[in-house]
């Protein structure tokens, strides 16, 4: 949007709010001119203006609002306030759902208020809501569009260095395919102390990289620290199945189901190495078994899959499994 056409829409909004006397209306409008350019700073002026002169009616039009048209000016108001940890994460919600829009160059978000106030446990909350909806950030624009975030988190985490809030925090730069920045918080929560959270953000940004030692070599420092873990065993199993090592993705499921025997992922990625590994028709018989409780398809078909690679299997039992597969 131009400067012209933002000068506009707060003009208009100006008009409704105070001759029409629709001020959700105005904050309707406001929210568009920001959507369009998020770091002009006039709608963020008209907005500052509305909630001093029309707080009460504000609040009572936009309590329980959760609609894109609300969120962004929530968010503000929440930062007018001094409420830091909410206006970020509302801020986050609004992310996740448009990340088209380069809300974080909203001129609050690099504000030195919100930057020494907000808190390391709300901004990695708010980094995993922008992940919520799945889009794919990792290309050169959406880099561009996250850089203020990027901002957030050098700050914050130097500021306020919590191991575990800055093992969220990783997501969003590895989702965004900064894997520099990834493993800096990686580096700076290990500064502080060594938990498990940590070690997985580690492994999960070399498994996303395609690194499959590096990323099982911290998959095994995760479950040094924390041993009886579960979806750990599960974790650096399925790496060494990717790796092709199906005698110790076998062996490490089964040692995950020593500390959790129902758990249907471990039982069903058992099976599913060891038909990998030996052929044995009961194996796949117990993944067929297992597989409509599997609600991660993507999962279900790769288990199936290496399964299906067994040796000397029943042709009959093979197809049954792909049906299951192709369902």
């Amino acid at each position: 949007m131009s400067n012209q056409s933002v000068a506009a829409g707060v003009g208009l909004a100006g008009v409704m709010a105070h001759c029409g006397a629709s001020p959700a209306g105005a904050v309707e409008l406001l929210v568009g001119a920001i959507a369009s350019a998020p770091a002009a700073p006039e709608p963020y002026g008209a907005l500052a203006e509305l909630w001093r002169d029309r707080r009460p009616e504000l609040q009572e039009s936009l309590e329980g609002d959760g609609s894109l048209s609300a969120v962004p000016a929530q968010a503000y108001f929440l930062f007018l306030e001094g409420d830091m940890d909410d206006a970020v994460m509302a801020l986050g919600s609004v992310t996740g759902a448009r990340p088209d829009v380069a809300w974080g160059t909203a001129p609050w978000f690099g504000d030195g208020r919100f930057l020494g106030a907000v808190s390391a446990e709300a901004l990695a909350e708010a980094c995993l809501r922008t992940l919520d909806h799945g889009h794919v950030l990792d290309t050169d624009e959406m880099r561009a569009r996250f850089a203020p975030w990027f901002h957030a988190l050098e700050v914050v985490s130097a500021r306020s260095p919590v191991p575990e809030s800055l093992a969220a925090m990783a997501r969003l730069p590895r989702a965004c395919g900064h894997y520099e920045l990834a493993f800096a918080l990686c580096d700076r929560a290990d500064a502080v102390d060594r938990v498990m959270w940590t070690a997985v953000a580690r492994a999960t940004t070399w498994r996303v990289m395609g690194n499959l030692d590096q990323a099982a070599a911290a998959f095994e420092d995760a479950l040094d620290l924390d041993p009886a873990n579960w979806s750990l065993y599960l974790d650096l199993a399925d790496v060494r199945a990717e790796q092709g090592d199906f005698a110790a993705a076998a062996r490490l499921a089964a040692q995950g189901l020593e500390h959790e025997p129902h758990e249907v992922l471990l039982r069903a990625a058992a099976a599913a190495y060891r038909t990998r590994l030996s052929g044995l028709s009961g194996d796949l018989k117990a993944l067929i078994a297992l597989a409509p409780e599997l609600a991660n398809t993507t999962y279900r078909n790769l288990l199936i899959d290496y399964a299906c690679a067994g040796p000397k299997l029943s042709r009959r039992l093979v197809a049954k499994a792909r049906r299951i597969r192709n369902s």
